[in-house]
């Protein structure tokens, strides 16, 4: 029952899409109908503005943050519980929340930044080196979804040789990839074909 709540109490927050409710605050419009088209702050930033992009990022971020911290708090109080297992829940729920909010008909963003939110509160260091990676490649190649992409590929790495015994943790972090690599499948395809949009290019739709 407690991973059952926990990954309900995950789920809701992670359904929480501020995107959605900052385009509609500041800008009068749903974020999702403009540019790329996706619930993200990368889209805000091309179709709001900077200010509204970063703080998007920064709750989503949160989100992760906290789903971690209550599994945390919620392990500590409940006896004979396996408290690992329920960090991992929480982390999972929070992006599929993310991913397919309840509260706005299941379209959310790609959860990159709440996956990243996930992994800093599980291992603040294992979260700076995937941020490292993704602002590296982003500032190289132009690219958001490739710096996504490279984050969330090396996860599973830098959990194993984090601790090489804990399979069942490079599992999770399998999981945090697919999930990731399924929302950018679109994007892979046009960094194939040369058509990606780079950062701070306008999105036409």
């Amino acid at each position: 029952v407690i991973y059952i709540i926990m990954a309900l109490i995950a789920y809701v927050i992670g359904s929480i899409n501020f995107s959605v409710i900052i385009s509609k605050k500041v800008a009068g419009f749903d974020v999702r109908e403009k540019g790329s088209g996706n619930a993200g702050s990368t889209n805000m930033l091309r179709s709001v503005g900077k200010k509204a992009a970063a703080l998007t990022l920064v709750c989503d971020i949160l989100k992760g943050v906290i789903s971690i911290g209550i599994a945390v708090v919620l392990g500590n109080m409940v006896q004979d519980i396996n408290r690992e297992l329920l960090v991992q829940i929480a982390g999972i729920a929070v992006v599929l929340g993310h991913t397919f909010p309840v509260f706005f008909g299941f379209k959310g963003g790609k959860g990159i930044a709440t996956t990243g939110g996930v992994i800093f509160a599980f291992h603040w260091q294992l979260g700076l080196v995937c941020a490292a990676v993704f602002l590296i490649i982003t500032a190289i190649s132009k690219y958001v979804s490739l710096g996504s992409i490279c984050m969330v590929l090396i996860i599973p790495f830098i959990l194993y040789f984090n601790n090489p015994q804990d399979w069942k943790l490079v599992v999770v972090g399998c999981i945090f990839t697919a999930m990731a690599i399924w929302r950018h499948r679109a994007n892979i395809v046009r960094l194939m074909n040369g058509t990606e949009n780079k950062l701070g290019q306008k999105v036409k739709r």
